[in-house]
């Protein structure tokens, strides 16, 4: 691939580390805010998303309308994955949409939405969660997706179109034919991926090169991992995923993993992190960064 054009933009070079460092699942519990609002106020974090269809969003909103200047986007929510502790869309309860189990909820897993959910449907959905985050007062810097679910074939375009609409970037890869394959496209699906991006680029709007995490996900000296991913890391615009929570009873009940979680948020509200990433050369950019950058006819006001 050639160096992501929207690096220049920035002020960067094509050499140049640019992460943003993204707290997602903001809402799903009451630890996923309190531990949000502890790590932007810390400082390290720079950007999140919100999920809208879940308990907890209003705390979210809340703070979001509190502290207008909060990096936070929205992040699209087609699945339900935990066992015990569920949600169902926004947009509708009606069992022909597609996006509802038997129980009523957004499907478990994202075969089951590809399998059995309606475009228009989805794209219904789309629109309502964003409409619904803009209604609340948050003013969103970006959209992306939870666990990759709208990225098929079939929701796409819903998605991309929903965040021209709305004038903010969308967490795109940037990838070529074999990169698309090697995240379960297939040729068909990556050639017209690879089109896609080339004519989104061609329009101006700034898209990212990969989405990376720290890779093992135990508790465990999670500090030194997050060191040792980020320092790793290419040059090019990485969106690097934390799901940071504070421990509480609820986290437990609902995440098998909670306590990588809680170690997330630890690690995130570290000194030691903070003077690492300050000595590292790696720019630390927030998705309203790259909201500047959208071209002046898809640009908010």
């Amino acid at each position: 691939m050639k160096p992501n054009p929207t690096l220049k933009r920035l002020g960067l070079s094509d050499m140049d580390r640019a992460v943003i460092i993204h707290t997602d699942d903001i809402g799903m519990c009451q630890a996923s805010v309190a531990a949000f609002i502890d790590l932007w106020e810390f400082g390290l974090i720079s950007s999140g998303s919100v999920m809208v269809p879940c308990p907890w969003f209003l705390a979210a909103a809340k703070y979001c309308r509190e502290h207008p200047e909060v990096d936070m986007g929205v992040h699209i929510t087609l699945n339900s994955e935990w066992e015990t502790y569920r949600w169902g869309a926004v947009s509708t309860s009606d069992p022909l949409s597609g996006l509802l189990d038997e129980a009523g909820y957004l499907h478990q897993w994202q075969p089951a939405v590809f399998a059995q959910a309606d475009p228009a449907a989805v794209q219904v959905e789309i629109q309502t969660q964003v409409q619904k985050a803009l209604n609340a007062g948050i003013n969103i810097s970006h959209i992306d997706t939870h666990m990759g679910t709208v990225a098929h074939i079939k929701f796409i375009n819903a998605y991309i179109q929903t965040a021209i609409r709305h004038h903010v970037p969308a967490m795109i890869l940037r990838l070529d034919v074999e990169g698309y394959k090697q995240v379960g496209m297939d040729s068909a699906s990556a050639l017209q991926a690879v089109q896609e991006v080339a004519r989104l680029e061609e329009m101006g709007l700034p898209l990212i090169d990969r989405i990376s995490s720290i890779a093992v996900e135990q508790p465990e000296n999670c500090l030194e991992k997050a060191k040792e991913t980020l320092v790793n890391l290419p040059a090019g615009i990485t969106h690097f995923i934390i799901h940071p929570s504070k421990d509480t009873p609820e986290l437990r009940e609902i995440v098998p993993a909670w306590a990588f979680r809680v170690a997330e948020y630890q690690a995130f509200c570290s000194e030691e992190l903070r003077r690492f990433l300050k000595d590292s050369g790696i720019q630390i950019i927030g998705y309203q960064d790259l909201h500047n950058l959208m071209p002046a006819s898809e640009k908010s006001g």
